[in-house]
């Protein structure tokens, strides 16, 4: 196991390396890790590194055992007017998340709530205690989700919740997450990262320009029509047979034996 380090030579963000997975850890406990401009420079840097290390095949993203992150930092945002906001492009961080291409799990523990919901649905897994609760309040300080809730939200559980949580600012668990299909698996706090280890280990053991591939794939089903869609899946699907991995895993299924994939 690496040890921990701080990323960007600050505190705002431990990350630690298990095996090939990666682990971000927000790290703003004085302000229950509200998401300021640095700190979600630091999150997307760091990805983007990890994501351009073949030591890595999934990362983990977390607040911790008590918060996941409360919200954007509201202090920094207060005064600012609209030419100000889309000059400054504070939103342009939540696009280079978008563009990651290995695996990200959100490990939610607390309050996800504004930006820390719209950051945990920027991950492709969710897992949470069954002390996670999750919003988009927004509405109750004056404004909108504006780095995804909208659309994230509406496409997890549908159109009608996600219209009364975002036009009342209230919340919901992480049980009735679950049950709605925005989260994968909810479980006890004590258990919430042996869990998303698990799960992250898992997919690190699958072959991993495969998984890249049907990462961008599944995420496409939300973005495009079905058509087009389609069509991506089948080039993905395709490439996929100019690869070692393909070879060795259907050579292992048909030797009966365990596959020894290298990620070429």
């Amino acid at each position: 196991m690496e040890k921990v380090r701080e990323a960007a030579n600050t505190s705002e963000l431990l990350v630690e390396k298990r095996g090939a997975v990666a682990i971000l850890t927000l790290h703003r406990p004085q302000v229950l890790n509200a998401l300021s401009d640095s700190l979600l420079r630091e999150v997307t840097s760091e990805m983007e590194q990890l994501d351009q290390d073949p030591g890595v095949r999934v990362m983990v993203l977390t607040g911790g055992d008590k918060v996941f992150a409360a919200g954007a930092d509201i202090k920094g945002m207060a005064e600012a007017s609209s030419a100000q906001m889309q000059i400054s492009d504070r939103l342009a961080n939540w696009e280079r998340i978008r563009k990651i291409s290995k695996p990200i799990i959100a490990a939610v523990s607390g309050y996800a709530l504004g930006g820390g919901c719209e950051l945990a649905m920027s991950c492709d897994l969710i897992v949470a205690s069954e002390k996670a609760v999750f919003g988009q309040p927004e509405i109750l300080i004056g404004v909108m989700p504006g780095a995804g809730g909208t659309q994230r939200l509406t496409r997890a559980i549908g159109k009608y919740r996600a219209m009364e949580f975002i036009l009342t600012g209230s919340r919901f668990t992480a049980q009735q997450g679950m049950e709605w299909g925005l989260i994968n698996r909810v479980v006890p706090p004590e258990l919430l990262m042996e869990e998303a280890m698990a799960l992250a280990e898992e997919i690190a053991s699958k072959p991993p320009l495969a998984v890249r591939l049907a990462k961008e794939a599944v995420s496409w089903a939300q973005d495009v029509e079905l058509g087009e869609g389609l069509l991506k899946e089948r080039q993905h699907f395709y490439k996929l047979f100019d690869t070692e991995d393909q070879k060795e895993g259907m050579r292992a299924f048909l030797e009966k034996r365990k596959p020894n994939f290298k990620g070429k």
